[in-house]
């Protein structure tokens, strides 16, 4: 079974509670959770007029392709209350498919890799706790690699337990 890394991140809410339902949620969908990074307080980096988020990074194995993840997790979204109101804008919980093992794909449903993930240091920070020596099959650079180079300066710091 390939690696997959997802990125989850609420700020609406309970945040820590949020993204722990949607956790437990995948779990349910036949994601099996391998590692956890700490959650991380963000600040907002598109739309900017809102709360700051709660941002994780999730290794896992599962059986389920990749469209069929994708689709598993945008049912936990609406499950737990997600609507998609404002672009970039508050959220209860968004989950976004990092990387999928290795694969590149590029359809109208799905990108993998993540197509901003590069440039996002709050999914980066993150991303590099758990996985350093990810390589990104794109870039061909490790997640250290890419939080090194990243432009983005937006503040990301660990959550307070």
């Amino acid at each position: 079974m390939p690696k997959v890394y997802l990125s989850l991140g609420s700020n609406i809410g309970d945040r820590a509670a949020n993204i722990s339902r949607a956790l437990d949620a995948m779990r349910q969908c036949g994601v099996r959770i391998t590692r956890e990074s700490s959650l991380y307080e963000t600040e907002p980096v598109e739309f900017r007029d809102q709360d700051w988020f709660l941002n994780s990074v999730v290794e896992a194995e599962t059986e389920l392709p990749p469209l069929e993840l994708m689709n598993a997790a945008l049912a936990v979204e609406r499950s737990l209350g997600r609507e998609r109101r404002v672009p970039k804008g508050p959220r209860l919980i968004d989950i976004d498919i990092l990387l999928y093992g290795d694969s590149v794909i590029h359809t109208p449903d799905i990108d993998i890799p993540h197509p901003r993930m590069a440039a996002r240091r709050f999914v980066l920070v993150p991303f590099a706790e758990i996985a350093p020596n990810a390589l990104h099959p794109v870039l061909n650079k490790t997640l250290a690699e890419l939080l090194n180079d990243t432009p983005d300066r937006s503040t990301v710091r660990r959550a307070s337990s």
